[in-house]
């Protein structure tokens, strides 16, 4: 009951995209996805054209299953795109599936995918940027809702989202944002579901313990819509749990710890509100750096294996359907 437009055209048997995630979003962890069944994604985003080929062939080395890569474009970042070509096409050698997110779509990129043989995707928050990645020659939309945990492109919620997008175009369709039943979003229409705080509260993401904790303790009341992790992403919307956002504003002082740099193999500061992946590789003031998550995060009870929650979301899923039809 699960195969989809999406399974068909990825290749996998599961209609689950795990969520681009920063340094979260790394090599164990979207193997683990596809091993499981669905797709995972590498953040590849800020890196050399070698360093994203490392990162892919260690994928490779994991499993044979289709995999992705994710490239988040901040907002004041590569102003004409020129240096995100060559990151582009090898991560186009290597992925089944290449997306965007954060600006606007951008034929010549997606033109650089395909020409290297993957597929293209971009992540919208309104009908109009989803018609824009379709003119772009996107092979699917993922439409984000404002339920979404991290950085938050449109304004209205996922339902409403999905009925405006899939009246518009007719490649398959990522739902985003809040996911809690993958279930609702397919009988909405979408091809598939992206899931990021479930992926990211599990063990190949390695978030900080006290991430980790403070995602198993929150609800959907707990998370805040907000621009206040700006420090050198303005005017950039995104969701956090609230705790972490009033310890911010409370932190005395510009540096609330240090991360670690693995391809400068050095710490460096974290700045008071600079939107950050809160990893074990993180230190400081843990309490007052972004915790990421989306209204879904209530389902959260435990850090697992991603190949345990992908098989949960299926399993409900596919309950949930033989009941509906």
């Amino acid at each position: 009951m699960l195969e989809t437009r999406f399974t068909k055209l990825i290749g996998c048997k599961v209609p689950i995209q795990q969520a681009g995630m920063a340094a979260l979003a790394n090599p164990e962890l979207a193997a683990a996805v596809s091993k499981a069944g669905a797709l995972g994604m590498v953040s590849v985003g800020g890196l050399s054209p070698e360093k994203v080929t490392l990162e892919l062939e260690q994928v490779k080395k994991l499993t044979s299953n289709p995999f992705g890569a994710n490239f988040l474009i901040p907002g004041e970042a590569h102003e004409d795109f020129d240096e995100l070509r060559e990151p582009v096409r090898a991560a186009s050698k290597q992925a089944r599936l290449v997306e965007f997110f954060y600006r606007e779509p951008d034929a010549p990129l997606i033109e650089i995918v395909h020409g290297e043989g993957a597929l293209a995707a971009w992540q919208v928050g309104s009908k109009e940027e989803a018609q824009a990645a379709v003119d772009s020659g996107c092979d699917l939309v993922i439409a984000q809702g404002v339920e979404a945990g991290g950085h938050i492109r449109g304004k209205i919620g996922l339902i409403a989202l999905l009925d405006r997008v899939l009246s518009s175009i007719d490649v398959p369709v990522i739902a985003a944002g809040g996911i809690r039943a993958m279930a609702a979003a397919l009988a909405a229409g979408a091809s598939a579901v992206r899931v990021g705080t479930r992926f990211a509260a599990s063990e190949e993401a390695g978030p900080h313990p006290i991430y980790a904790k403070a995602m198993i303790n929150s609800e959907a009341q707990d998370t805040v819509f907000t621009e206040e992790f700006s420090t050198g992403w303005p005017n950039a919307p995104h969701r956090v749990i609230r705790a972490s956002l009033d310890a911010a504003k409370a932190f005395q002082g510009d540096e609330v710890g240090q991360r670690y740099m693995e391809a400068e193999d050095k710490w460096v500061p974290v700045r008071r509100l600079q939107p950050i992946a809160v990893t074990k590789q993180v230190k400081g003031n843990i309490e007052a750096m972004p915790h990421w998550a989306g209204e879904g995060v209530g389902s959260i009870r435990s850090i697992l294996p991603a190949a345990e929650i992908v098989d949960q979301l299926a399993a409900e899923a596919e309950k949930l359907l033989k009941r509906w039809s």
